[in-house]
């Protein structure tokens, strides 16, 4: 893997997880978060900060190594398409946590959460295909994402006609 392309992927994955931050991080310690109802599978908060941060250096490895494996076998056009499908997944990424924590939005937001699952199973897909077992870690991303999806129904589910008028605070673009 080059570092060039590392630190490219890297530097989108932080951008991504700069963004959701700002949108989840005042959110998730208010009184309005405390009182949404949550399913009992809900991990504790604490579980989030650990898994995420994994999940983020996880697609920036894996589609460092995709994207110079891509590069190096001549595989131009697989490689353009791996570089869009990453980009939509991190568009995705970031997006979820505004319409969830910022907009309150919990409808919508599970059905961008499916849609990220679905642009994250595509992603592994798509690594594999590269890498073959070297991209496999990848696939714990879409897992995540796929409990994420049914677990943000859930307490869109649990809190129908209950949500709050989105922020006015210093999150609010």
């Amino acid at each position: 893997m080059r570092i060039p392309t590392l630190a490219a992927t890297a530097a989108a994955v932080a951008v991504t997880a700069a963004a959701g931050a700002r949108a989840t991080a005042p959110q998730v310690t208010s009184r309005w978060y405390q009182q949404l109802r949550k399913p009992a599978y809900q991990p504790p908060r604490q579980v989030f900060p650990v898994v995420w941060p994994a999940l983020y250096a996880d697609i920036a490895v894996v589609s460092a190594s995709t994207l110079d494996r891509l590069d190096s076998t001549g595989r131009d056009r697989e490689r353009g398409t791996y570089q869009v499908a990453l980009i939509i997944n991190l568009v995705l990424n970031a997006g979820w946590s505004w319409l969830f924590f910022n907009r309150r939005r919990f409808g919508t937001a599970t059905v961008l959460s499916a849609g990220l699952t679905a642009s994250s199973v595509d992603l592994a897909r798509r690594a594999v295909a590269a890498r073959g077992a070297g991209a496999l870690p990848l696939v714990v991303y879409p897992l995540w994402c796929t409990f994420a999806t049914v677990l943000c129904g859930h307490i869109s589910l649990l809190n129908s006609g209950h949500r709050a008028p989105p922020t006015r605070s210093a999150v609010t673009p």
